[in-house]
């Protein structure tokens, strides 16, 4: 049973975004204050990515805990209403993750998935782990050109 009369539910859900959200937002202006450039929602890139630097084949994810499943073996039973379409939704959304994981992995692109809770309550862990991929990233980049410098002579 919800908690919530059809149209209170209805009002809460359409005010939930999936681009733009605030622990989007706090990551994006700390990269910023950083010097990182990066696009936001690149849809060129499998997955659409929160933030992209596509040069270095780097894709940054910022997934809410509850619509992306975290701790999903015990939380889901904390779902009292509309358990099946709940259920259903969410373990989709867990299996989408891993798919553009893999699809991106595959494709020698470097991703980042952080929780949102982790966002609001460590951002410089995650400041820290998205400066670390970047520096790795630049690093492979050098080593994949100079590769096709000198196989190109």
């Amino acid at each position: 049973m919800d908690v919530h009369n059809e149209v209170q539910r209805s009002k809460n859900m359409s005010a939930i975004r999936s681009k733009g959200t605030k622990i989007e937002v706090i990551l994006g202006k700390l990269m910023w204050a950083k010097g990182f450039r990066y696009r936001k929602n690149d849809k060129t890139v499998f997955g659409t990515p929160d933030f992209t630097f596509k040069g270095l084949k780097m894709a940054i994810f910022v997934d809410s805990e509850y619509f992306h499943g975290k701790d999903w073996e015990t939380e889901k039973y904390r779902i009292k209403s509309n358990v099946e379409f709940w259920h259903k939704k969410i373990e989709q959304n867990i299996q989408r993750d891993l798919r553009v994981n893999e699809e991106l992995l595959k494709n020698r692109w470097k991703v980042l998935r952080f929780w949102g809770q982790d966002v609001k309550k460590n951002p410089e862990f995650c400041i820290d782990e998205i400066s670390k991929a970047i520096e790795s990233q630049k690093s492979d980049k050098v080593l994949r050109d100079k590769g096709k410098i000198q196989n190109s002579g």
